[in-house]
């Protein structure tokens, strides 16, 4: 097994409501990746591959970084769809989409338990269609040769933890509500198990001209 170094998208359109118009990076995400690949760059950090999703923001975000890596794309590597989520628990349910940010932190576990026990209707995909894909991918990227990079999402991040630790719903959420744009989350094998080595780490903003850039939404 290869270990695999997560990244987040850099900042996407955050005044969004729907999946179609959040799928762009806005100009700070353009911005968050160009000062992530100089600092992968700087650091000497070495990585033989690069995976990203299939999303507009997973694809402008690799561009940025400039690793000189030819990238794979993988569409299991794509988020899940949180604004469609919402919006069908929204009608079926009547639980509204947050109208601040804090609202977030209560909205998105309920929104995980209402998928998992298969109660909204007609969604993209079921719960364990996500945990599928997220564990096939993961797994075959481990398999081949020499550390990755893979450009993703917060949600896909989260599940990976959560495979990996164990984690129950509400333990992903929070994961998920912490995850920074173009953060850096490692997992490394140990005794043939993911083992998390590195989460939610932004070494390329971690300075007082940057910190303003340390983006969640």
């Amino acid at each position: 097994m290869s270990h695999i170094t997560l990244i987040r998208h850099g900042q996407a359109n955050s005044t969004a409501t729907d999946e179609l118009s959040y799928d762009r990076l806005s100009e700070l995400g353009h911005t968050q990746a160009a000062w992530l690949g100089h600092h992968l760059r700087d650091s000497g950090t070495h990585h033989t591959r690069l995976y990203t999703g299939t999303l507009r923001r997973h694809i402008e975000t690799a561009e940025g970084m400039d690793t000189g890596l030819e990238p794979v794309r993988d569409a299991r590597l794509n988020e899940l769809e949180y604004f469609t989520l919402a919006n069908l628990m929204q009608e079926q349910h009547g639980i509204s989409f947050p109208s601040e940010q804090g609202q977030f932190a209560l909205h998105l576990p309920q929104v995980f338990d209402y998928w998992r026990a298969g109660k909204i209707e007609g969604t993209p995909e079921s719960w364990d269609s996500f945990h599928g894909r997220v564990s096939d991918a993961l797994r075959e990227i481990s398999d081949g040769k020499g550390p990755a990079l893979v450009v993703t999402s917060g949600g896909l991040i989260s599940m990976t933890m959560a495979q990996a630790m164990h984690l129950d719903i509400p333990a992903m959420a929070r994961l998920a509500l912490a995850i920074m744009h173009t953060s850096m989350h490692r997992l490394f094998p140990i005794g043939g198990h993911w083992s998390p080595v590195l989460f939610n780490a932004v070494p390329h903003l971690d300075r007082p001209d940057r910190r303003i850039a340390q983006t969640h939404i």
